[in-house]
């Protein structure tokens, strides 16, 4: 899908980059002295959002690799931290908060790694706290780089040389090929976003489809890697509680409970910025139709009856089939959760350690408690 690759001159001569052009050689190649140009010819396309998913910018991450996730105070943070390998997505749901985080929104992929790994060389080296989880699937999808970049081959051993951080890897693709016979020990999860078909079709475009996830997720499980899901977002519509729960049920014929270190939910929101967005790129889609009203961090969300009705029927359903995985909610409030599961965080330690001693359990971290 990359028609054309912009690159930095500042790293030019970085090996990646002269791989990257290869791979890429059917698109057009540009040099440029930074991401100006790049921007106003984007800016001038009648669809910015969408071209920019065709178009690659190689260049310098001038910040922190490592960072910790923008949660907000009003609602209870999982204490997730990101390994910043890149922005924007080749995919294109029409509830991706990333057509409004940047302006305008385009791929980004950062090619000095040295910086990276030399940031998780430091992090490795710490004693506390005791147990950290990163993902790189906060501005971006996990693997839509496969193909051209092969990031996971690093990553992946690099992490299976230690033991006290996990690795997430969360996607929509297929891309797993990469993974197969690296040596991982475990200490990288592989994780898919989950909804039903009906949903997949209509508004996540050039995603992979259900059944497609589904089998990458018994492929990696068969590789041994630990997984994990994500119903988020969650969204409601007319059939969505026959959809979901035949989801459910396809989920465990594709994969072992016990393999499972923990599965999300979270609901439908967005911020009011997002709306005219959708409703430009995606006529067609009925999303923004329900009962919404602004929630505390200024996103309209499902109305919170609806939201606890919601969770519970979902988190049921998964407990016939795993009574025993960690279930638990992005971004909600305690009254979510005691409503929904019968309990606060805080009860148990807080939400970080909850997911903390889960991933003791399934990947064979060091208790340095």
């Amino acid at each position: 899908m990359i028609s054309s690759l912009y690159i930095d001159k500042a790293v030019c001569e970085y090996p990646i980059v002269a791989i990257l052009k290869e791979r890429l050689q059917h698109a057009s190649i540009s040099e440029v002295e930074d991401s100006t140009a790049l921007y106003r010819a984007l800016s001038a396309h009648a669809d910015p959002i969408g071209q920019g998913k065709r178009i690659l910018f190689l260049t310098r991450n001038r910040g922190r690799f490592i960072r910790k996730c923008p949660g907000t105070k009003s609602y209870i943070c999982c204490g997730y931290q990101i390994l910043h390998i890149g922005t924007y997505c080749t995919m294109d749901c029409s509830y991706c908060i990333l057509q409004a985080y940047f302006h305008p929104p385009v791929l980004q992929y950062f090619v000095n790694q040295e910086a990276l790994f030399a940031e998780l060389d430091s992090l490795f080296a710490c004693n506390k706290p005791p147990f950290r989880r990163l993902g790189t699937g906060e501005f971006t999808d996990s693997l839509i780089w496969e193909p051209w970049t092969g990031l996971s081959k690093m990553l992946v051993p690099y992490f299976g040389r230690q033991d006290r951080i996990v690795l997430e890897l969360k996607t929509k693709t297929c891309s797993v090929e990469n993974l197969k016979g690296l040596p991982h020990n475990k200490k990288t999860i592989v994780a898919w976003s989950l909804n039903p078909p009906a949903v997949i079709r209509s508004e996540e475009r050039h995603t992979a489809s259900l059944e497609a996830r589904l089998q990458a997720a018994s492929r990696c499980e068969a590789w041994g890697y630990p997984l994990a899901f994500h119903f988020d977002p969650l969204i409601l519509y007319d059939g969505w509680e026959q959809d979901y729960k035949k989801l459910i049920e396809q989920l465990f014929a594709a994969v072992s409970a016990h393999n499972i270190v923990w599965i999300s939910l979270g609901s439908f929101r967005f911020m009011p910025g997002l709306k005219p967005v959708i409703q430009k790129r995606f006529p067609q889609s009925g999303i923004l139709y329900g009962e919404f009203v602004p929630g505390l961090d200024g996103k309209l969300r499902y109305f919170k009856p609806l939201r606890i009705e919601l969770y519970r029927k979902v988190a049921t359903w998964i407990r016939e089939f795993a009574p025993d995985v960690l279930i638990y909610f992005c971004m909600e409030d305690e009254k979510v959760w005691k409503k929904v599961l019968g309990f606060v965080p805080a009860e148990r330690g807080g939400l970080p350690r909850m997911l903390d001693t889960s991933a003791l359990k399934h990947c064979g971290l060091q208790n340095m408690e």
